[in-house]
């Protein structure tokens, strides 16, 4: 019995292994790259007017900026009011995890999708302990579903529940490229946003949607894959299946040995040069490795 629940956990996405990660994730440190201080909670960012919410209009006051006065509260009252800012405390984290079939698989280690699923449960941990919004998108071949970022354990747990069982809207296919689309929409500007995939189906209109979104939020790529998919095991003929379908692969070929590792240095290629030229962080993480460790 023990040994069926271990490995549906390998394949299937499930809540309590999530749940559990709340304890490591104490020990990330998801603000490293942009901490200004402790108590102002802020974030040194690239993004104009960050971290300033309105608060109030009150009469203007000396030593008041002149761009902060309220023009129509002025001309509706014949006195001069300022309008007051303040600080930022929070910042939403959006995290968007892929579902969709190819992230069903794996050699060794975990499903993809499981893979997914914790370094996504570790970054809303670190993020609601470091007192953020958690929000984010769960999506697979046929829709997707969106979290509002909110304060608190319930919203992590809300986004976990929505990886174990996603509501989603159902239409006859649902590309990379409309994903990202709603993610333009939803993620607000300066958010930080983590996107943990395998990213099949790049192409030059998704790295022109993943370009506009790293204009506006700070993007955190991580690309999730199986060994399998940087490199054959050794001559044999190896047999794949889904559950419904199965294809035998000959390994003895060389020339699709190669031709099907090339493939997947050249994705890899390709998100490496795409990051470098929006400055997007990339993290790599195989189906066998410790997510902790990736995330550290």
């Amino acid at each position: 019995m023990k040994q069926a629940v271990l490995q549906n956990e390998r394949v299937s996405v499930q809540l309590k292994p999530m749940v559990d990660l709340a304890k490591k994730a104490g020990l990330l440190k998801t603000r490293r790259h942009r901490i200004q201080s402790a108590q102002n909670g802020g974030y040194v960012s690239r993004f104009k007017g960050r971290g300033m919410e309105f608060d109030e209009v009150r009469l203007y006051q000396a030593g008041d900026d002149i761009r902060s006065i309220d023009w129509r509260v002025t001309a509706r009252t014949n006195k001069t009011h300022s309008k007051i800012f303040r600080e930022e405390r929070e910042r939403p984290i959006f995290i968007s995890v892929d579902l969709r079939p190819a992230m069903n698989f794996a050699t060794r280690g975990v499903f993809k999708s499981v893979q997914a699923s914790k370094v996504a449960a570790l970054v809303a941990w670190a993020a609601q302990l470091n007192g953020d919004r958690v929000g984010g998108q769960v999506f697979n071949q046929h829709g997707c579903q969106e979290l509002k970022p909110a304060n608190g354990r319930s919203a992590v747990l809300h986004f976990l529940n929505a990886l174990v069982k996603p509501t989603l809207s159902i239409t006859e296919s649902f590309s990379l490229e409309q994903i990202l689309n709603r993610l333009m929409q939803h993620a607000r500007p300066g958010s930080l946003v983590y996107i943990v995939s395998d990213f099949r189906g790049l192409n030059n209109h998704v790295e022109k949607q993943l370009s506009k979104l790293a204009k506006h939020c700070e993007l955190q790529l991580v690309h999730i894959y199986d060994p399998l998919e940087s490199h054959l095991p050794s001559r044999g003929r190896y047999r794949f299946t889904n559950g419904k379908q199965e294809t035998v692969l000959d390994t003895g070929d060389n020339q699709r040995v190669l031709a099907y590792q090339q493939h997947f240095k050249n994705r890899q290629q390709q998100l490496t040069t795409l990051c470098k030229k929006w400055r997007i962080s990339l993290l790599e993480c195989s189906t066998v490795d410790d997510p902790y460790e990736v995330l550290s």
